[in-house]
């Protein structure tokens, strides 16, 4: 059984929308969303990143830092940039990039749920990582982004959703300059958010598809506030959060590509050599860019060339989380061969999201890296059944496009 309950969001007036959407907060560094924000002063990047707001030599993860994040909220509010809803509501939220379309609901998911597994997750979580947004959500008293969460598609529910949207107008239809469109509808009607809510009691699990961290955080926060407050009943607004949820059929995911600065020792010959004694097949495509067609084949590009590698047969586990090609690479190349044995450390290793495109690869390896491997995206159902059997994929498996947009909605605690 899964919750999703209604909220009264604070959400951006129309007017202001399109000025106030920006990316999440952690697909950019500190001088990338100061840039974004220039002439800009509504962008919400002011609340999830607001460390631009103040001295540039500021801690990123200073209490003060939380509390102007908290403060422009206010401040948007009583200027009527930010609206509060009368009432809880769903939120119908599509997106279209590339002429392909999401379409999801958003509304507040179970700490309890989250805490026994009825949320399932795939990937562990950093506590400095949950820190930063512990403290943004408990001293803005809201959680400030979504969570990306999906589930196995249910043909009722996907009816509702397309009868509301055909009926009804959006309150926001917004083409953002990365050429994606964010499409929102407000269901206020009471029977249809009972009958959505009610069809999700019938969906046996919901899955994190992209924010672990926030998961974890809006979690603890929620958990904090419990012992705050102990005659809580468990109604209250903290123990739920944000979350878009968006069917499995819907999404798309795409390669997370990889970088190694060099080749620990070995020259480029000995290099591949060490590669096909690893149970690869080796073929060589020259200025011919590689982009892997198929589960167990890899791109490689090194020293101004691209290479296919193949995976032979016997060198591919039975096991779900070994025969992720993530872990064929990790197993067989990164571990052994270049000695990187924790990618979420290593500083010799970066992680490139397939939305780049492998042009990108290229330009890597010709400025700061040595080899670039381009793999194929793992499959949704993948994901899936990972999180099913209680297991993690390993780091930097999967990257959804598009990323939500901020700013749409925030849920106070």
């Amino acid at each position: 059984m899964a919750t999703l309950r209604p909220f009264r969001a604070i959400r951006p007036a129309a007017e202001y929308a399109s000025n106030v959407i920006s990316l999440p907060y952690d697909v950019m560094n500190r001088e990338e969303a100061a840039a974004m924000t220039e002439g800009n002063s509504y962008s919400f990047l002011h609340i999830c990143r607001a460390e631009i707001d103040l001295p540039e030599q500021s801690n990123p993860y200073d209490k003060q830092v939380y509390e102007k994040a908290k403060a422009n909220i206010e401040d948007n509010l009583s200027k009527g940039v930010f609206l509060r809803e009368e009432k809880p509501m769903l939120y119908i939220y599509r997106q279209t990039m590339d002429g392909r379309a999401q379409t999801g609901i958003v509304g507040c998911v179970s700490v309890d749920e989250y805490m026994n597994d009825g949320i399932k997750k795939h990937e562990f979580t950093r506590v400095e990582k949950e820190l930063d947004r512990i403290n943004h959500f408990d001293i803005c008293n809201a959680n400030t982004e979504p969570v990306f969460l999906t589930y196995r598609d249910e043909l009722r529910i996907r009816t509702i959703v397309e009868g509301y949207i055909s009926s009804h107008e959006p309150v926001y239809d917004i083409l953002t300059g990365d050429g994606v469109s964010h499409i929102l509808w407000c269901i206020s009607d009471d029977e249809v958010i009972d009958s959505i809510s009610g069809l999700f009691k019938d969906v046996p699990a919901l899955y994190i598809a992209d924010g672990h961290h926030r998961s974890a955080s809006a979690c603890k926060v929620g958990l904090k506030r419990r012992e705050e407050n102990s005659g809580y009943t468990g109604d209250e607004e903290f123990n739920f959060f944000m979350a878009a949820v968006f069917p499995d059929s819907d999404l798309k995911i795409f390669d997370y590509n990889r970088v190694v600065k060099d080749l620990n020792g070995l020259d480029s010959v000995k290099f591949i050599d060490a590669i096909k004694n690893a149970g690869f097949e080796v073929e060589k495509k020259g200025n011919d860019i590689y982009k892997p067609e198929q589960k167990g084949a890899f791109g490689m590009y090194i020293d101004g060339e691209w290479y296919k590698l193949k995976a032979k047969d016997e060198i591919v586990p039975s096991d779900v989380i070994g025969s992720l090609d993530v872990s064929i690479l990790q197993e067989r190349v990164l571990s052994p061969i270049l000695n990187i044995n924790d990618p979420r450390t290593d500083t010799r290793i970066d992680f490139v999201g397939g939305i780049r495109g492998l042009k990108e690869l290229e330009r890597r390896c010709n400025h700061d890296m040595k080899v670039a491997f381009a793999i194929y995206p793992a499959a949704i159902e993948d994901l899936l059944s990972v999180a099913d059997q209680n297991k993690v994929m390993p780091p930097k498996s999967t990257w959804f496009e598009p990323k939500l947009g901020s700013g749409l909605f925030m849920h106070e605690l």
